[in-house]
């Protein structure tokens, strides 16, 4: 009796829906609009759930909206478990496979004490119409469905949670780039983000490998997980979310590293920023508005890099510009003479590190690079542009115990220590030059830290007595130098002694032939 009642009661159903299809088409249009709407003013009255739509593309119709994309990465990461049906893909800028809840899909989630049901969906167009708008091809929308009573607790706190989490989930699956910036010729306004190009950000390094002092990399860690966490404390002080770095030392010391150990540490992209590929000030802005949160904006070689000074290569001018204003010959039109210098000024610089638009976004950091500080404007690098200076010097003990142990797997005191300490001491060698005495790029020295470290020792003597013959050198160079200054000063006070003498000679001379001239005159 049972199955014939819902065969029953599903053969009425089937028979309604047969004959709504067929009415609704000899409907006209309003009334059946009038019903449409009566229908789901009823229908509020007797179901008590309410739901809320996330389109896929919102008003810019060429992005996806921002808010699909975290409900997607939110549902993928807390509730994709709980799914019968699941889609997986890799997307655009991850680094790992996501797995997301398919299409007419239905899963749960609960949210202080509450039940909420989230529904993929997937409207089709009803025609094959190529369409400017990717939005409009096939429309993708997650229904969210929530008692009624629930309706402030779900708009106020649950969407901005989902929010927050997938962007946070996002942000960690993500893979991360490095980016360059391209020459202003080939910038596209019909391209998002063409004015930078990006790879894929691989290096390995961290501050675990990173040769220098236990203490200085102690404070660069807490100073970088103060920052990252503290966005309330620069909205509550009043100043953008945003902290300078200024990287100096010899070439070799590690900086490049250093900023490298930074990005993997924070997890942030990194924007390489070439400034002689930058025409003038609003390029540089541009530039700036085009990053993103959470990355690490380098300007390597600042010192190198552009004049920041004022001073500008005079331009080349044709012999006959002066006289071609009285040359009334006709000419044919000249093209005009490219000017490919860049007009970067020290004050576009300022503004883009701490201007009005610096603030423009949020948990950025800035990194200038330079083999020699004095030579920077003290207005570039002062507090409150460049926080934080780290000096990057050679490598001492300390950094060379972190190279062994990377390189050669040393972790205990070994019997040579006592001497490389002691020669580390008194020669100065870069970081580079130590790690690449210990690399064992050879079959003699694969394997066998004994030879890789005499092999360090000898390096570290000969650049120590090239150190000390640079240095006598030089003060041999300085002696003569001195002696030749000396010998100059005593040949020119000679010489203005003599000319001294001479001029005294001729006064005298003068002075008794008009003596003589007087006495002939009274005779």
């Amino acid at each position: 009796m049972m199955v014939e009642r819902w065969a029953g009661l599903g053969s009425v159903v089937a028979s309604v829906i047969f004959l709504w299809s067929m009415v609704q088409n000899h409907i006209p249009p309003t009334l059946r609009l009038y019903l449409t709407a009566w229908a789901s003013k009823l229908s509020s009255y007797i179901n008590p759930y309410l739901q809320i739509t996330i389109s896929e593309y919102g008003a810019e119709r060429f992005q996806r909206s921002d808010l699909f994309l975290a409900a997607e990465a939110y549902l993928s990461d807390a509730c994709a478990r709980r799914a019968r049906r699941l889609r997986a893909e890799l997307g655009k800028d991850s680094k790992s496979l996501q797995v997301s809840v398919d299409d007419h899909e239905e899963v749960t989630d609960g949210f202080g004490g509450t039940t909420i049901w989230w529904y993929a969906s997937k409207r089709q167009p009803k025609a094959s119409v190529i369409n400017f708008y990717p939005g409009q091809d096939e429309k993708r929308f997650y229904r969210v469905v929530f008692h009624r009573r629930h309706r402030d607790l779900v708009v106020d706190t649950y969407l901005p949670f989902v929010l927050g989490e997938g962007r946070a989930v996002t942000v960690k699956n993500r893979q991360r780039r490095l980016f360059t910036n391209n020459a202003s010729g080939s910038w596209s306004p019909y391209r998002a983000k063409s004015v930078w190009s990006h790879v894929p950000f691989e290096h390995p390094a961290t501050f675990d490998t990173l040769a220098m002092d236990p203490d200085q990399k102690e404070a660069i860690l807490d100073d970088l997980m103060a920052f990252q966490e503290s966005k309330e404390y620069y909205a509550k002080v009043g100043k953008a979310w945003k902290r300078g770095y200024l990287l100096y030392g010899p070439p070799g010391t590690g900086k490049s590293t250093m900023i490298a150990a930074m990005a993997n540490f924070l997890d942030y992209d990194i924007y390489d920023l070439e400034l002689t590929a930058v025409k003038n000030n609003t390029e540089l802005r541009k530039l700036f508005i085009e990053t993103t949160g959470k990355s690490i904006i380098v300007i390597e070689d600042i010192d190198c890099s552009v004049d920041l000074t004022g001073k500008r290569r005079k331009t080349k001018k044709a012999s006959g510009d002066k006289d071609s204003d009285s040359d009334d010959k006709p000419k044919l039109p000249m093209e005009p003479e490219k000017d490919d210098t860049t007009k970067v000024t020290l004050s576009g610089l300022l503004n883009f590190i701490d201007g009005l638009w610096s603030a423009c976004g949020g948990e950025r950091i800035i990194i200038f690079t330079t083999n020699h500080k004095e030579k920077l404007d003290p207005a570039l690098i002062r507090r409150g542009r460049m926080d934080k200076h780290i000096e990057m010097s050679y490598c001492r003990f300390e950094g060379f115990k972190v190279l062994a142990k990377n390189y050669l797997d040393v972790v205990v005191e070994h019997e040579l220590f006592g001497e490389i300490r002691q020669l580390l001491d008194e020669t100065d060698m870069s970081p580079a030059d130590v790690a690449e005495n210990l690399m064992p790029m050879s079959k003699k020295k694969k394997r066998d830290p004994d030879v890789c470290l005499l092999g360090l020792i000898e390096a570290l003597k000969k650049a120590k007595e090239d150190a000390a013959a640079a240095k006598a050198k030089e003060e041999e160079d300085a002696k003569e130098a001195e002696a030749k200054k000396a010998k100059e000063k005593e040949e020119a006070e000679a010489k203005e002694s003599k000319e001294k003498d001479e001029v005294k000679d001729k006064t005298s001379e003068e002075t008794n032939g008009e003596i003589k001239q007087a006495d002939k005159s009274q005779e």
